[in-house]
């Protein structure tokens, strides 16, 4: 398995940590029956659950193009020490952007959340060059 195949194991792992902080906290605000209800009104979460859940929902969004980035660089035959450096750039940016996020921490959250950004789009570049 590549480095860069590794790290996306990881961030859906990652995935998996952040919707249970997620559910966690959401069931903590707003109880059991409203979270098990058919919820044919929407639940407006806030403060920390609410963070969670928007934390989650953007990593949902990054995965999709690191995951591309990955599945281009591996079907590609393009892993380098490079690709991998930037495989790991992108999930510990992703692993600093749950606490910055639930603690409000700005800018350095819009910081965080733009390197593992840029790690990925030089990941697709380094497989195209």
């Amino acid at each position: 398995m590549t480095p860069e195949l590794t790290v996306l194991a990881l961030a859906g792992l990652l995935q998996v940590v952040q919707f249970v902080l997620y559910s966690v906290t959401a069931n903590l605000q707003v109880g059991p029956q409203k979270a098990m209800s058919p919820r044919d009104e929407p639940i407006h979460l806030t403060g920390i659950a609410g963070r969670f859940q928007r934390a989650m929902n953007n990593h949902f969004e990054g995965l999709i193009l690191f995951t591309i980035a990955v599945v281009v660089v591996t079907l590609g035959e393009q892993s380098t020490p490079f690709t991998a450096l930037c495989a790991h750039t992108y999930l510990i940016a992703r692993i600093l952007y749950i606490p910055a996020y639930a603690q409000g921490l700005a800018p350095w959250r819009s910081v965080i959340w733009f390197v593992g950004f840029a790690a990925t789009v030089a990941m697709i570049l380094a497989a195209l060059l």
